[in-house]
């Protein structure tokens, strides 16, 4: 499989294909958040997650995939800082903030730096079409996170220190997207990254996790928060490894803005499973998330 993704590197059929990962991405990583922000703690559930996807990739880092080159090793060793930073961040910010009013200014704030970050790294050139449409779906996301801070009933106490680590995280969105492109163009075969990425990307906040569980007077029972983790890690898989496919085949720019639409699914499973109120403002307001992808892709 892996030398069939290679094949189509630069092509046109690279390219839809690209478009697919990005777009299975962004659902994914919507519902991965929504069951971060759910029913457990945001710091217990990530562990519960990243203990899973790890152990689920060690067999194929250790005995499936090529293993890493040499060079890769430091490769590896960058990712795990960024990704380690990036969800500590993250957590702080889901537990001062709603999940509506964090998570699009998490995702706004990410592909702005992530198409910044390809123009300086990878060589990558949007047209005048596609700025546009980035500021179309810009307008869209910090438009949906402004009309949920206005009507959000609770947490309004923590809400300045939650934007404040919601941008600060949107930042690290974009320094992994671009470094984690680099990452898995560095080696032969993508999936010897994926794989051991997985495997060290699930070392740290399980111990976080378990040492915050220990503490906790009224801690959650074992078995549902395992296998919430368990599905946790394999939407994982899918949406993290989507989004870097997709980096390997075509552009990383188009990549990060097309994954961003994630805010028009994070604001139907907000309406659809956490119960919050979506009218017709939001609904406009995903349209231009909607309209700014398009926009992205055809001025391609």
């Amino acid at each position: 499989m892996s030398e069939w993704l290679i094949s189509l590197e630069g092509t046109e059929a690279g390219h839809t294909l690209a478009l697919g990962l990005a777009l299975a991405a962004a659902l994914l990583h919507a519902i991965f958040g929504a069951m971060q922000k759910g029913r457990f703690d945001p710091w217990i559930m990530r562990g519960a997650m990243d203990f899973s996807y790890g152990m689920m990739a060690a067999p194929f880092a250790l005995f499936v995939v090529p293993w890493p080159e040499p060079h890769m090793w430091m490769i590896f060793a960058g990712a795990f800082l960024i990704h380690t930073a990036y969800k500590v961040l993250q957590a702080q910010a889901y537990m001062k903030g709603a999940y509506t009013v964090v998570y699009p200014v998490v995702r706004g704030t990410g592909p702005l730096f992530a198409v910044i970050g390809a123009t300086l790294f990878f060589e990558e050139h949007f047209s005048v079409v596609q700025w546009l449409g980035v500021a179309v779906l810009l307008s869209g996301i910090f438009g949906l996170a402004v009309y949920n801070l206005i009507f959000m009933q609770t947490q309004r106490e923590s809400l300045g220190s939650a934007l404040i680590l919601a941008v600060i995280t949107g930042l690290f969105v974009a320094l992994y997207t671009t470094y984690d492109a680099y990452g898995i163009r560095a080696t032969a075969n993508p999936f010897t990254f994926l794989a051991w990425f997985f495997m060290f990307d699930g070392l740290v906040m399980p111990i976080i996790a378990s040492r915050r569980w220990l503490r906790m007077e009224d801690r959650p029972a074992l078995r549902p928060l395992m296998t919430r983790g368990v599905a946790g890690g394999l939407v994982a898989f899918a949406s993290f490894g989507s989004i870097m496919l997709a980096t390997r085949l075509d552009k990383v720019g188009e990549a990060a803005v097309l994954r961003e639409t994630s805010t028009v699914f994070a604001a139907l499973i907000g309406w659809l499973v956490l119960k919050e109120t979506v009218g017709p403002r939001r609904i406009a307001l995903m349209g231009l998330i909607a309209a700014g992808a398009v926009i992205v892709e055809l001025g391609g």
